[in-house]
Order: structure tokens, then sequence, then C-alpha cells
């Protein structure tokens, strides 16, 4: 229902933003050219960084358009496919980089946790919500999976990572409790959770200011789209809440994936 109403949603009087000449590509670069002059300005050092950021964003944006425009023009259950495990790869890899490498096997235990909570996720929007016509609808599936995955990808480095350093300074505190008899479990529960609430900050006060003090990307790609204000409310609820879960299941396996790794059989503290 809600994508009927988003295509009949458009207004006359919109302003046509779907068809861009090399103009607006050039004035869209004037952006960075004045942050960078400003950046020389102040001596920041910040002009090469700033140069290598907008050069990787261009070849990366326009990169996965033309892959995109691709999957679009001819939808291929195996190349939707391809294309979610290609982005799943390499979150996978993101997120396990920003952990570290004390804990072993953290790849399988992150790429696991990161597929498990979008595919949970997708599967409820695209049964209960959106409802396409193909469950691999890519004008759906790839955006929704990319949203999710990025988000669940900072939410297991942010918790990976507090759970990691948390466990290696408090190591007494963890092996006196070991001493009195708490299991392993019990022992890093109140540093387990304190991760997890970590990684839903980000989340938590997005959700708390939004429409108010900020209006999200999909909100306003929406409206600039020609989507009305209502529609692209709903849909920017829905990419809220479904970060929201995915996150959170996100880092709850991942945290609960080092727990486990972290004591050998004799319930000793390896790292």
């Amino acid at each position: 229902m809600f994508l009927d109403i988003a295509i009949a949603a458009n207004t006359p009087t919109a302003v046509d933003l779907t068809n861009l000449d090399p103009t607006n590509f050039i004035w869209a670069l004037g952006l960075i050219a004045v942050a960078i002059g400003l950046s020389a300005t102040e001596k920041l050092g910040l002009e090469w960084p700033l140069a290598i950021a907008a050069g990787r964003t261009i070849l990366q944006l326009f990169g996965v358009g033309f892959v995109l425009e691709v999957v679009f023009a001819r939808p291929n259950p195996a190349l939707v496919v391809a294309v979610l495990a290609v982005m799943l790869i390499i979150a996978t890899r993101v997120a396990k980089s920003r952990i570290g490498n004390k804990i072993p096997q953290m790849l399988p235990v992150v790429g696991g946790s990161l597929l498990l909570s979008t595919a949970l996720t997708l599967a409820y929007i695209s049964i209960l919500v959106i409802k396409p016509q193909t469950w691999y609808e890519p004008q759906y599936l790839i955006p929704f999976a990319g949203i999710i995955l990025g988000n669940a990808m900072n939410g297991a480095a942010i918790a990976g990572e507090r759970l990691t350093s948390t466990l290696n300074i408090a190591r007494l505190d963890i092996e006196t409790h070991l001493s009195l008899g708490a299991t392993p479990q019990q022992a890093v529960a109140n540093y387990r959770k304190e991760a997890i609430k970590a990684a839903m900050i980000p989340n938590l006060n997005t959700m708390m200011v939004v429409g108010v003090v900020t209006l999200p990307g999909t909100f306003t790609g929406q409206i600039l789209g020609g989507a009305s204000p209502f529609v692209a409310a709903f849909y920017q609820m829905l990419i809220l809440f479904v970060q929201a879960l995915a996150t959170l299941i996100t880092t709850v396996l991942v945290t609960q994936g080092i727990c486990q790794q972290v004591f050998n059989s004799d319930a000793q503290l390896k790292i």
C-alpha cells in the first residue's frame, strides 16, 4: 500500500532532480574545494585527506551506481545475491578490523552475526511491510540491505572493541569473580551489557531527535524525489526501527561470541 502511495505522491510542481548535467557535478565538487581551501587557510593539514576522501567517494559511488544500473535493468536473483554477498564480506572485514586481532575466530563470528541480523530484518520487512512482487526485487532489497549492514557493522565494531578493551582492563576483577565461584558468563555479564549499550547509543540518539533536530537521509531523499512528507516519514521510521533491531541482534551475537572465546576449557581468561 505504501509503495502505491509513494508512487502516486509525486507532485507536478516538484523540481526534477533525476536529470543532472555535468554542471551540477562541477558545482557539487565546489563544496569540497571550498573545504580544502578552508583547511589550507587555517593550516589544518586536511587538504590531502579531504581530497583523497572526495576521490574515493566519487569512484565508489559512481562504481556502485554503474553496478546497480546493470542489476536494476535485468533483475536476477543470482546477481542480487552476489551483490549482497559482496556487501556482507566487506562489512564483516571492516567490523573485524576495528575490533582487532586479540580474539581468535572473530571473522566468522562477525560475519555470522551480520548475516543473521540482516537476513532476519530483511525477511520481516519484505514479508510484512514492503511486500515486493519478487523477493529479490533489487530496488528495495539492495538499498535496505546496505542501510542495515552499514549500521549493524558499526554496532558490531563499537560493541566488539569496547568489550575486548574492557576485558583487558578489568582482568583482575574478572579473575576475582571467577575465584569466588562465578561462571565465565557471570564474570563478564556487566561488561557485555555495557558494550551492547554503547553500540546502541547512536541509534537511540538518532531516534530521540529525528524530525526535531535532524532530518535523516531517507526522509530527505524521499522529499527530494517528490514523495509526500507522510510517506517519507513512514519510510524513515521503518529504517530507524530496522536499524535498531539489526544492530541489537548483531551486538548481542558478537559480544556473546567474544565471551565464549576469551575463556579456555578450565574457565580461565585467555587474553
